[in-house]
C-alpha cells in the first residue's frame, strides 16, 4: 500500500518545466478544453469513448501534467474494462498541450501511469494508438489481435501491454467497460466529505 501511495504522488525532476500529479476536480474545465484542442469536439464519437461513457476512471489512475505556473499541460487516465473476459485497463486519452510536446510530457505521463497501474496490482493495459509511439513503452498489437472494440476501429492500432506475463493469454472477444459509474463515484465521495465535515465540526 505504501508503494502505491508513493507512485500516485511522484513528481518529475525539479529541473523539468512540469510536474505530474493526481488529477483534481479543479482540472476538469482545463482538461476538457485540452482534449477538444487535441482531438476535436467530435472526440466523443470515437470507439474508445464507448468504454468511458458514464464511467469513472480507475481509482488512483487519473493524472495531470502541470506547468510551473499551475497551467494544465497534459492529461492521461486509465479505465477498468473486461478484455474478452479478462480484467484489464484501457489507457487514454493521452493529450499534451502543443507547446509542451517536445518536452517529454507525454512520455513522462505514460511511464508514471504504467508504474502506478503496476503498483496497484493491475495485470494488463490496452489502448488505441500509433504503434511506433507506444511500442517504446512495451505496447504491441500481438496480445490484442483477438480482441475487438465496440464500433469501427483500425486493427493495427489496438495495442496491449502485459504488466504480468501471460495476463492476456486466451483473451478473446469484445472489450467492454466494467468501471464504476461516474455518478455513483461522485455520490460516494460527497458522502465521505459530509461525514468528515461532521466528524470535525
Amino acid at each position: 500500500m505504501t508503494a502505491t501511495r508513493k507512485t500516485a504522488v511522484t513528481l518529475t525532476s525539479q529541473a523539468a518545466p512540469f510536474a505530474i500529479r493526481a488529477e483534481r476536480t479543479s482540472d476538469v474545465v482545463a482538461r476538457e478544453a485540452l482534449l477538444d484542442a487535441c482531438f476535436g469536439e467530435n472526440r466523443h464519437m470515437r470507439s474508445c469513448q464507448r468504454l468511458r461513457d458514464g464511467r469513472a476512471p480507475a481509482e488512483g489512475l487519473a493524472f495531470s501534467a502541470v506547468a510551473h505556473d499551475g497551467r494544465l499541460v497534459g492529461t492521461l487516465r486509465l479505465w477498468h474494462v473486461s478484455a474478452g473476459g479478462v480484467p484489464a485497463l484501457v489507457l487514454g486519452p493521452l493529450a499534451v498541450d502543443g507547446a509542451y510536446r517536445k518536452l517529454g510530457v507525454g512520455a513522462t505521463l505514460m511511464v508514471h501511469a504504467i508504474a502506478a497501474a503496476t503498483a496497484r496490482g493491475h495485470r494488463a493495459v490496452l489502448l488505441l494508438g500509433d504503434a511506433p509511439y507506444y511500442s517504446r513503452f512495451g505496447f504491441s498489437a500481438e496480445k490484442a489481435k483477438e480482441l475487438a472494440l465496440p464500433g469501427a476501429f483500425e486493427r493495427e492500432r489496438l495495442l496491449a501491454l502485459e504488466l504480468v506475463a501471460g495476463a492476456l493469454d486466451g483473451a478473446w472477444g469484445m472489450i467492454v467497460p466494467t468501471g464504476a459509474s461516474a455518478l455513483k463515484r461522485k455520490a460516494t465521495r460527497s458522502r465521505k466529505a459530509l461525514r468528515t465535515a461532521a466528524a470535525t465540526a
